[in-house]
């Protein structure tokens, strides 16, 4: 089942219930720390915040998990994805 952000359902199909808000987890997160959870409309799979306190989303930076199941991300600060 794909999951979208409330962020995703506002800017994209606001009549789309959302599965989650970033704004709520990333404010449950200690700085340095992220959990991992996939937005499907944006791309990313997991919400952290770095030591300053800044929201992150981890994007894919590649199509394949490694053979532990680990995907390569690029942490982007979130104004860098949600516009």
């Amino acid at each position: 089942m794909a999951d979208f952000s409330k962020q995703w359902c506002e800017a994209n199909d606001p009549e789309m219930k959302p599965d989650f808000d970033i704004h709520e987890i990333a404010e449950n997160l200690e700085n340095g720390y992220y959990t991992s959870i996939i937005c499907e409309g944006f791309g990313f799979i997991a919400i952290g915040k770095d030591n300053d306190g800044s929201t992150l989303l981890a994007v894919p930076t590649d199509d394949f998990p490694d053979q532990d199941g680990n995907s390569k991300v690029e942490w982007k600060k979130y104004e860098e994805i949600i516009k």
